[in-house]
């Protein structure tokens, strides 16, 4: 799903005009709304750069916009603008959310207040064959 026009009209002042040379020389850049689109992609799936879809934009250009947006602030500006424009419209709402536990990373170690099982016990490596010899028998 990209851009629609409606969002466009909101969030297009809030994109910086790309900058040209004043010699007129080099690469012309991409338009914003066509990386744009592809930045959104990758923040709405997850999905790595290089996974991007040949519909966009190349995904070097889509990473480096995207880290210039971010570091400019241009992009927090957008994602505010978008949010703001659908709170208004009333598709947003703040008391539907929740927090993913899948993100969570895993501890490594036990926990010290873990007791465990004598099968699961720690040992020393060198106590190991002196258990065995000293099991007692009934």
């Amino acid at each position: 799903m990209d851009i629609t026009d409606e969002q466009w009209d909101i969030i297009k002042s809030k994109v910086p005009p790309e900058p040209r040379r004043s010699n007129g020389r080099g690469r012309p850049w991409k338009e914003a709304r066509a990386v744009l689109n592809g930045i959104l992609w990758i923040l709405r799936t997850g999905a790595p750069w290089h996974d991007m879809p040949d519909r966009y934009q190349p995904y070097q250009t889509c990473h480096r916009r995207f880290q210039k947006f971010v570091k400019d602030g241009t992009l927090n500006n957008i994602l505010q603008a978008l949010a703001k424009d659908l709170r208004d419209r009333g598709g947003l709402d703040l008391t539907e959310c929740f927090i993913d536990g899948t993100f969570v990373p895993a501890k490594k170690g036990v926990l010290t207040s873990e007791k465990l099982s004598v099968a699961r016990a720690r040992r020393s490596w060198q106590l190991t064959p002196l258990m065995k010899d000293c099991a007692i028998r009934v």
